[in-house]
């Protein structure tokens, strides 16, 4: 085959590639030299630039030049099916997981599972609600939150951990913990919270909060039941009773126990501690609009792992901010209410009321 042909034959294969022909799957296959990776003509992923491209008469001489498969496209004859993504996602943190000590940008962890990284950001989200950075930023606070419990020095932890300096430390992590490091291996000493308890329409309600946000919403009988339940989080914080301060906060959630506005209208802060798993699960409940419901089982599936529910029950039932976070909004498969931190008979209400208005 003269050079002119062999022009001619490779220009025809662009112009598939560039229309995503699925008609010329089979055919050939093309590789990237920039990402080392081979992928079929009718691929979806972002197309390369035409100088980073090689084409392959098959599968074998890609590999046999030394490229991977496409993850997205399956070049060796496999469809993609609706769990692939859920497998990258399950590697990905994996990954993350047993590299935290590490510099984790997105493009590194791009590479790991040959996608792009703008389409592993999407992919991600979509599955866990959060981003890479947000889930390796609360791998890395739920780590340094046990060292520093457990009387590590912060210095020591914070490396351990993947911060990378102590000013990279100090910016970040206030922002989740309500607090410094330091302040938070103390047990909260040094940190002020302002708490307030008035009465709702399902019985008394708590609602404490930090200079940064809702630290806690919480629903009882027993104004000492509350005031305990907040000051063994925060066992030497300085706690005080303000009924002023947080008399905006308070009315919104007010009205919307009262069905005055709805739930999606609450706009309120909040500065709460929790694991990377427990923010993934909120932020799926935080999804569920009002007026509807999802079971434990099916807010684990959409986090990937249907095998997760008895954990994304327990993520509920450690919600420290109830209404702003709607945990009630998850019940049983048998569409029973199950369990509720406040107590079933205000699930059993709250549900009621939200469908009603709804």
């Amino acid at each position: 085959m003269d050079t002119k042909t062999i022009l001619q034959k490779e220009e025809e294969r662009w112009q598939a590639v560039i229309e995503r022909d699925n008609h010329a799957d089979g055919t050939f296959v093309y590789g990237v030299r920039s990402t080392g990776i081979y992928c079929k003509p009718s691929c979806p992923s972002r197309k390369p630039l035409r100088a980073n491209v090689l084409f392959f008469s098959g599968t074998q001489a890609a590999e046999a030049a030394g490229y991977r498969p496409c993850l997205r496209c399956r070049p060796q004859g496999q469809a993609a099916q609706d769990t692939t993504n859920e497998e990258i996602i399950q590697r990905m943190c994996t990954y993350i997981e047993g590299h935290l000590e590490e510099r984790l940008t997105l493009a590194q962890l791009s590479q790991q599972v040959h996608l792009s990284p703008f389409y592993l950001q999407r992919i991600f989200k979509q599955a866990t609600g959060i981003t890479p950075r947000q889930y390796v930023e609360s791998l890395r606070l739920t780590q340094l939150k046990s060292r520093l419990r457990d009387g590590e020095e912060i210095t020591s932890a914070l490396y351990d951990v993947g911060y990378g300096s102590v000013s990279r430390l100090y910016e970040r992590v206030p922002t989740h913990l309500g607090m410094t490091p330091s302040t938070y291996r103390r047990g909260g000493l040094g940190m002020q919270i302002a708490y307030t308890i008035v009465d709702s329409p399902l019985g008394r309600l708590l609602v404490g909060a930090t200079e940064k946000g809702v630290c806690a919403v919480s629903l009882g009988d027993q104004d000492e039941e509350l005031e305990q339940q907040l000051r063994k989080e925060y066992p030497a914080a300085e706690i005080q009773q303000d009924n002023n301060q947080l008399t905006g906060w308070v009315n919104e959630l007010l009205q919307y126990l009262q069905g005055e506005h709805n739930w999606s209208q609450l706009n309120l802060p909040i500065d709460i501690q929790a694991t990377a798993f427990q923010w993934r699960v909120w932020n799926v409940l935080r999804t569920i609009p009002q007026g509807e419901t999802r079971s434990y089982a099916e807010v684990a599936s959409s986090l990937g792992d249907k095998k997760k529910a008895r954990a994304v029950a327990n993520a509920c039932a450690t919600n420290p901010v109830a209404l702003i976070i709607p945990c009630h909004r998850v019940v049983r498969e048998d569409g029973a209410a199950g369990g509720y931190r406040w107590g079933i008979e205000r699930k059993r209400r709250l549900l009621a009321q939200e469908k009603a208005e709804s």
